[in-house]
C-alpha cells in the first residue's frame, strides 16, 4: 500500500505555514502549546503557596522553557533514532549548542535559588537533570521513554517544582495537585503518540478514516493544552488579585 505521509512535522497545527524554514522548525521544536502546558503546571505549583513571590514565578518559568522548551527537546531531536520530524535543519552540532547552553542556563538560574533561597529545590532538580536525558536521549534503551514517566517528570514535577521555589516544603495539597496534573499529562501523550502515528502512516486506502481519528485526537490536544495554560493563567490572575 502506497504512503500518503512522511515523517515531516512541519504542517502541524503549532508549526506557523509562514515564514522561513529554519525558524518554522525552530518554532516547531519548541513544541510551544505543549511546552506552555509545562510551563502553566509551575505557575499552578506556585499559587499553591501562602504568599507568592513573583520573581520566583519568573525564575521557574525561564527554568522550564529553558530546560524544556529549547533543551529537552534539541535532546529530542538528536535522540530520536529512526524518525527525525523536523529533518535535518539543523545540524548535530547545532542541537547540541542549543541544549547545552539552554540547560547551563536553566541551571545556574536554579542553583541560585537553591543556593540563597530554596534548597529543597535539589529534590525536583536532580530527578528532571535524569528525565531531560535519560527521557530525550532513550538512554537504558528507552526504559523512561514511557507515557508513565513522561507524566511524572513533566506534569507532576514542574506542580511541585514551583511550589518548592515558592515555600521551601513540600504538603499534601501539592502532591495532590501534581499527581492531578500528572494524569492530564498522562492523557495528553496518550493522545500524542497515536496522533503522530497517524500523521506518519496514512495509508491511501484509510486516508479518510485516518484523517478524522487524526483530527479528533488533534482537538484533545488542543483543548487540554489551552485548558491547563488557561488554568495557569486564572490561578496567577487570582491570587495577583487576592
Amino acid at each position: 500500500m502506497a504512503q500518503a505521509n512522511s515523517d515531516d512535522r512541519t504542517n502541524e497545527w503549532f508549526v506557523p505555514s509562514f515564514g522561513p524554514l529554519k525558524l518554522r522548525v525552530l518554532i516547531g521544536l519548541l513544541f510551544l502549546p505543549y511546552t506552555s502546558m509545562v510551563l502553566a503546571y509551575t505557575v499552578i505549583g506556585s499559587m499553591l503557596a501562602q504568599t507568592i513571590h513573583w520573581d520566583r514565578v519568573v525564575a521557574i518559568l525561564l527554568i522550564y522553557f529553558l530546560a524544556l522548551g529549547i533543551g529537552a527537546h534539541a535532546l529530542d531531536a538528536l535522540g530520536s533514532k529512526n524518525i527525525k520530524p523536523w529533518g535535518h535543519v539543523f545540524s548535530v552540532n547545532q542541537l547540541r549548542i542549543l541544549a547545552t547552553f539552554s540547560l547551563i542556563a536553566a541551571y545556574g538560574i536554579g542553583i541560585y535559588y537553591m543556593l540563597v533561597h530554596t534548597p529543597l529545590l535539589w529534590l525536583i532538580a536532580i530527578p528532571e537533570g535524569f528525565f531531560v536525558l535519560a527521557y530525550n536521549l532513550e538512554w537504558f534503551k528507552g526504559r523512561f521513554h514511557s507515557d508513565g514517566w513522561f507524566a511524572l517528570s513533566w506534569g507532576s514535577l514542574p506542580v511541585l517544582g514551583g511550589y518548592i521555589l515558592q515555600t521551601n516544603q513540600i504538603s499534601l495539597a501539592a502532591l495532590l495537585v501534581g499527581a492531578a496534573m500528572g494524569f492530564l499529562s498522562l492523557v495528553e501523550i496518550k493522545a500524542s503518540r497515536p496522533y503522530k502515528a497517524l500523521k506518519r502512516a496514512r495509508t491511501l486506502d484509510r486516508v479518510d478514516k485516518d484523517r478524522a481519528q487524526a483530527q479528533t485526537l488533534e482537538s484533545i490536544l488542543k483543548s487540554i493544552s489551552l485548558g491547563v495554560i488557561l488554568l495557569g493563567v486564572g490561578m496567577a490572575v487570582w491570587r495577583g488579585w487576592a
